[in-house]
């Protein structure tokens, strides 16, 4: 068995039967081992990260999705919408920052004119980094507010200053986990069109998936064969970010366990090995904690995120890593576990080794 799929994946991509196999059968070593050699194909001994700032503008949020410890109801002690003025200060005196992450909740009470100047000012406070902000969620509502179509809502933001996205928003692609956990949202089909048309505008995107809540094992394989044969389609995809369902302060909290170490780690594994057209695949410090991360790079995994500065809306469902990281941190992390860090803007571009 093992055999056979490793000499397969050397010549082409698995079906959905055999990679759904894998992901239940297959001995965690093996795994690894497939993922570590399509990861050392693409990016060699090299580990990217990069020096970015989070900016969660606002947790005042009209879809209250089932598993989020992170939205609140306008008249909540702890609702807030940042100032421009409040932007303006979070993004100063950062050294060296390569890119502002962007990403909040869907607020009824902002305006689209909120969004525009919120890019303006990112744009004027930070010049030289590249912002990634809004999910496909996002995006949506904005043109449900504006009256605007999908297109026209990106053609306004681009022009506002926004170069790349998030890849969040569809949490996992299945109608039947959206239908129980976040009815509200957007499903698969519209967030595809939302990345389709971003990338032929030319905002490259990330990808993501939330696992390790209510979905099945066919769902987060099915969720991994969509991105395939999207990114077949438009290129666009920069990295896929599997992200780790916290429970804390959701409903699920006395319902469900965080996933273990092992199960994160044949996430990032058979990510790797079914996403053969994505260049990167993400191990989040954030969700998986330094330790699993700095592991999860022996599982594919050639991307670290970067120093963040502050997270808030995984740290609401309890995520116990810091809120942010300094640079040297994250380079010994690397070193140590036997990779070559390399600092990049946000599209992958080296800007410096650290031999």
């Amino acid at each position: 068995m093992k055999n056979v799929l490793l000499e397969k994946i050397e010549k082409e991509p698995l079906s959905h039967k055999e990679a759904l196999e894998l992901f239940q059968n297959a001995d965690l070593l093996d795994l690894a081992l497939m993922a570590k050699k399509i990861k050392f194909l693409k990016s060699g001994n090299k580990v990217y990260f990069t020096i970015n700032k989070h900016i969660n503008y606002t947790n005042i949020c009209s879809s209250k999705c089932l598993m989020c410890a992170y939205y609140r109801n306008e008249d909540d002690k702890d609702a807030y919408t940042m100032s421009f003025e409040q932007v303006e200060k979070e993004l100063s005196n950062i050294e060296d920052l390569h890119e502002v992450h962007i990403v909040g909740a869907l607020n009824p009470k902002l305006d689209f004119s909120y969004y525009i100047t919120l890019l303006e000012t990112v744009k004027k406070a930070t010049p030289n980094a590249n912002i990634k902000a809004f999910t496909a969620a996002e995006i949506d509502f904005f043109s449900k507010i504006s009256s605007l179509s999908h297109k026209e809502v990106l053609e306004k933001l681009k022009a506002a200053g926004l170069q790349t996205m998030p890849g969040g928003g569809a949490e996992v692609f299945s109608e039947r986990v959206r239908k129980k956990l976040y009815p509200k949202k957007i499903g698969f089909e519209e967030w595809a069109q939302i990345h389709a048309l971003a990338h032929s505008m030319g905002i490259k995107s990330n990808a993501t998936l939330l696992f390790g809540h209510i979905e099945t094992k066919e769902e987060i394989i099915d969720h991994l064969f969509k991105l395939r044969n999207l990114q077949a389609q438009t290129k666009g995809f920069l990295c896929f970010v599997p992200l780790l369902f916290h429970p804390e302060n959701t409903i699920f909290e006395k319902h469900i366990q965080k996933q273990s170490a092992v199960f994160q780690l044949k996430v990032l594994a058979i990510s790797r090995i079914i996403l053969d057209n994505f260049d990167h695949i993400k191990a989040y410090w954030v969700m998986m904690s330094d330790s699993i991360s700095q592991v999860g790079l022996h599982f594919g995994a050639d991307d670290i995120d970067g120093t963040i500065e502050k997270e808030n809306i995984f740290h609401a469902a309890g995520a116990t890593s810091p809120s942010g990281m300094a640079r040297q941190k994250i380079v010994e992390m690397v070193k140590n576990a036997g990779f070559v860090p390399v600092e990049r803007d946000a599209l992958y571009n080296e800007l410096k080794v650290y031999p």
